[in-house]
């Protein structure tokens, strides 16, 4: 499919807003639906046909029980709750690093040092929970803030998850590859994911992408600079991995092709864990 069959396709637009692209369909009818239209339910999200449909449904029924589920603006599912979660935890992983006598224990429990990695695999995600200074980790919950405001509605909460995690994963992966005895902290792989998956998805859909390619070469400049101490390879690790699933996401959006994405999601996460092989052949 090319960038001009995807944009020239209405199953990638709100079927009630036409020039609202999204990747999330309603649950019921499978109609792509933009945030503004979207409402929460225990599963999924659903179009307001289908809640009218479905509230006429539940008053036409005369139960002598009837559990219903209370009732949310169709605005309220375009809040990035995963973003703010994120944001969220890792300030408060910040905030116990803090603390005498505990802190130093929790951040090397939880930093990536491939050596570790074997033995304490959670260290491949739990790096992004570390951070080194008060501007390091500013500066990477307002990188997610602002990414994941744009990115979470359109790829909707558990792709956006998924993304977070892989292009972390990515990154220490990377690192044991390639500086398999350097200790590394902080988000910025999975930061450099969502980057690299919004430079492509937006490239997919036919959006001005030139400010994104702009912001990753500055921080691409920024991570090479003599003296920066910034571990470059966790950086082009997550961009690397972000930029593939965010090619997956685009290239599978259709319903039909839901399966085909999770296993390649499956795929791409199960690749990264075979690479962790190579270091132990190649540095014993």
């Amino acid at each position: 499919m090319t960038d001009a069959d995807f944009r020239t396709n209405p199953d990638n637009y709100c079927y009630r807003h036409p020039d609202r692209q999204s990747f999330v369909l309603c649950q019921r009818c499978l109609r792509t639906i933009c945030p503004e239209c979207q409402t929460q339910m225990p599963v999924g999200v659903i179009c307001p046909e289908c809640l009218a449909e479905q509230k006429g449904a539940q008053q036409s029924q005369r139960a002598a029980t009837v559990t219903r589920m209370p009732r949310r603006r169709a605005a309220q599912s375009d809040k990035p709750l995963v973003t703010y979660g994120l944001v969220i935890v890792t300030s408060v992983f910040y905030l116990i690093g803090l603390i005498p006598g505990v802190g130093a224990a929790v951040r090397s429990a939880l930093v990536f040092y491939a050596p570790l990695a074997y033995t304490e695999p959670w260290r491949l995600v739990t790096v992004t929970l570390v951070h080194t200074s008060i501007w390091h980790i500013v500066l990477n919950m307002l990188a997610l803030w602002a990414l994941g405001r744009s990115l979470e509605p359109l790829l909707g909460r558990g792709r956006f998850l998924t993304l977070y995690l892989l292009s972390a994963l990515g990154g220490s992966v990377l690192t044991a590859l390639l500086a398999p005895t350097s200790v590394v902290a902080g988000a910025s792989g999975a930061v450099w994911g969502l980057l690299g998956a919004m430079f492509v998805i937006g490239r997919h859909i036919g959006a001005n992408v030139t400010a994104i390619a702009v912001l990753l070469g500055l921080n691409l400049l920024i991570t090479f600079l003599p003296g920066s101490n910034i571990a470059w390879q966790a950086h082009i690790g997550g961009g690397l991995v972000g930029a593939l699933i965010g090619f997956i996401f685009a290239r599978t959006r259709a319903i039909r092709q839901r399966r085909t994405q999770i296993w390649l999601l499956v795929a791409v996460a199960a690749g990264l864990l075979a690479l962790l092989a190579v270091p132990l052949l190649v540095y014993r």
